[in-house]
């Protein structure tokens, strides 16, 4: 048996001996090199550098290799202490994670739960966090670097509350103890995040938004090297990069739980920007939250920074990110089970079958014919679309072209608002359209969308008026979802006009960033004031693509109508969860109301959505980790079969 020599100089291992064969050897070679990367010094000389974080890790890479190959290492007093220490920190932290799991599993310590609830109860004076939610607050405690895999609605912001109450309490000597949160998610997710503070302290919180218009880059910089931060700060994922050294300066400093919101948008390993400067992070924070009902949209390897956020120091996975692409490939590879069982201690998950709240009223489809100038326009374009994709032999390949989505677009839009097509489609694409995006060559067809306002009004809006006026006239509010911004405007107008007053959620509504006039209607104000028992409005006009995360509207409404959808169905499901989510009372009664034009789009459009929530909804409650990879949100081959067939049907 060949010896090998291991000793420690300043920041690295040194090794000495017979070395040089192992170079020799091809799988012994591709270990070396993607493993332990030494910097090769002579054939009788390696070097490899550590740090703090990953020091341990390095030492026991090197015993199992040298062992795998029937080497003896002979270690100096100092690599034995090391070891040593590596060894006894490995058998504390497997009892530890033993201990966070019990408590997801509910296998609790009465005295310390009791302990726990009680400081809860003090706390948290305007809060009750049902039983799910108090297990939940009380495994984070615990952990203090864990995951929340929660379903939309099932209260994360509340949990993490409980969870940092009940670390701040504890005395400025425990190790466990923080006094600062700092909050990366979408600027969405500030406005809840503040009002939820308010619902569960019973005031306004110490908060400092560090993203929107409302600060530069000298002000983030002068507040993150402050003596005295906010309890609570608030950031984007898109502010992250540039502000990393003002950041790591800031959680040295603090004692501060740094909680990712809608953490999914972590999950590049590919050297993202973003993903890099929130990994470096990581390091520095007291306690790290992860919360994201999607953690593995496209695949396991999604779990990969998810895990190395919360333990920078430990492999929690136990597998590359090779592995988990393998593991998403195959649906039953047989290390699944063991990935799940070595994640299982740091996460926890609500299902909304565990939320107790009453089912939504799914009312059945209200379909509408379509004015006569709306269906000769209709028609027209739809057989363009069909010629086109039909002809052209190979609807796999045309769908995913830009300009055969810009015309998917264009029929969607047909369907409920002519009148939209005068707008380009500048804000779905990056890249340029041709200009004859929706391919008309029909002069009076022209006319008569450039001048649709004038022909008549879509029988959509008038439909979704009467049933307004229904709802409105029962003492509730609604929520109003329309996919297009032309449309959003022209319903809005129309409503006005009828007496119907309206507020709107989408894109261009700002962010309150602390520092807005007063009389600018900011998301915050909007969602604030239609809460309200009296509030001078009640009806929302909403947009999925920017609000369909973070707001909370259950409070204040139970009705949603759905003038136009698209194919995505997370989408969807997001939007339907804005007002069925936990805090329903038992008699409260959701209703879903959906508006269709007869003969089109929007038929195949329902059908596709209501297969793909079915399947959607079955993986979310029965899946420990539900994986989406083989479910196709936008558009994909079924979509465009099922459009293709009943257009064939019809005509």
């Amino acid at each position: 048996m060949k010896i090998i020599s291991l000793e420690i100089s300043g920041d690295f291992f040194v090794l000495k001996g017979e070395i040089n064969s192992l170079v020799k050897h091809r799988v012994a070679k591709k270990i070396i090199r993607n493993r332990l990367k030494p910097t090769i010094i002579s054939d009788t000389e390696w070097e490899i550098e550590f740090n703090e974080f990953n020091k341990e890790e390095i030492l026991f890479n090197l015993q199992s290799f040298f062992e795998k190959y029937e080497y003896r290492i002979e270690y100096t007093d100092i690599v034995k202490d090391v070891l040593k220490d590596y060894f006894q920190k490995t058998s504390d932290f497997n009892e530890f994670s033993k201990a966070a799991l019990n408590i997801r599993n509910n296998e609790i310590n009465t005295k310390d739960f009791e302990e726990f609830s009680n400081i809860l109860r003090e706390k948290l004076p305007s809060r009750k966090l049902y039983p799910l939610q108090l297990l939940s607050a009380f495994h984070l405690s615990f952990a203090q670097n864990a995951c929340n895999f929660s379903v939309p609605g099932a209260g994360k912001t509340s949990i993490v509350y409980g969870a940092y109450i009940y670390l701040k309490s504890l005395s400025l000597d425990n190790s466990r103890k923080v006094d600062k949160i700092l909050i990366i998610g979408p600027l969405s997710s500030f406005g809840p995040w503040e009002k939820e503070y308010n619902d569960c302290f019973g005031e306004r919180p110490s908060v400092k938004r560090l993203s929107g218009n409302g600060t530069n880059a000298k002000e983030k910089k002068d507040y993150l090297y402050s003596n005295s931060p906010s309890e609570i700060t608030l950031m984007s994922y898109q502010s992250v990069a540039n502000s990393v050294e003002g950041l790591i300066y800031f959680l040295k400093k603090n004692k501060v739980m740094l909680v990712l919101d809608e953490a999914h948008k972590i999950k590049n390993t590919s050297g993202g920007k973003t993903a890099t400067a929130v990994m470096e992070l990581a390091k520095f924070a007291s306690s790290r939250v992860i919360l994201t009902g999607t953690p593995v949209p496209n695949g396991y390897e999604d779990l990969y920074n998810i895990y190395n956020f919360i333990w920078p120091k430990k492999d929690i996975i136990g597998f590359r990110l090779n592995q988990l692409k393998d593991m998403t490939s195959e649906e039953r590879d047989p290390r699944i089970d063991e990935l799940i069982e070595n994640i299982s201690p740091f996460f926890i998950r609500i299902r909304k079958k565990d939320l107790g709240i009453p089912e939504p009223i799914i009312n059945p489809p209200i379909i509408v014919e379509m004015g006569k100038v709306q269906r000769k326009i209709y028609d027209y374009i739809e057989n363009k679309y069909m010629e086109f994709i039909i002809e052209s032999g190979n609807y796999k390949e045309s769908m995913h072209s830009m300009l055969v989505k810009a015309r998917l677009i264009r029929l969607m839009q047909a369907a409920t608002n002519p009148a939209a097509l005068k707008k380009p489609l500048e804000r779905y694409f990056d890249s340029d359209i041709e200009q004859n995006d929706i391919f008309i060559d029909d002069s009076e067809v022209m006319d008569q969308i450039m001048n649709y306002k004038e022909h008549e009004v879509p029988n959509k809006f008038i439909e979704a008026a009467k049933l307004i006026k229904e709802i409105i006239s029962r003492g509730e509010k609604v929520i109003i979802w329309v996919v297009y911004i032309k449309t959003i405007h022209d319903l809005s107008e129309y409503l006005e006009s009828l007496g119907i007053k309206n507020k709107l959620l989408y894109g261009a509504v700002p962010v309150d960033s602390g520092d807005d006039n007063e009389d600018i209607d900011t998301r915050e104000r909007i969602v604030e004031e239609f809460h309200e028992e009296n509030s001078d409005f009640k009806v929302i006009i909403a947009n999925p693509f920017a609000v369909s995360e973070s707001i909370s509207l259950h409070k204040a409404c139970n009705n949603a109508i759905y003038i136009e959808r698209t194919f995505n169905a997370a989408q969807f499901i997001q939007s339907k969860d804005r007002i069925h989510r936990y805090g329903l009372k038992e008699n409260d009664i959701v209703n879903y109301h959906f508006l269709l034009s007869e003969n089109s789009v929007d038929e195949t459009i329902d059908e596709r959505l209501r297969i793909k929530e079915n399947r959607m909804t079955e993986i979310i409650e029965s899946q420990e980790i539900p994986l989406f990879n083989n479910l196709n949100d936008d558009e994909d081959d079924n979509d465009i079969k099922a459009l293709i067939k009943h257009y064939v049907q019809r005509t």
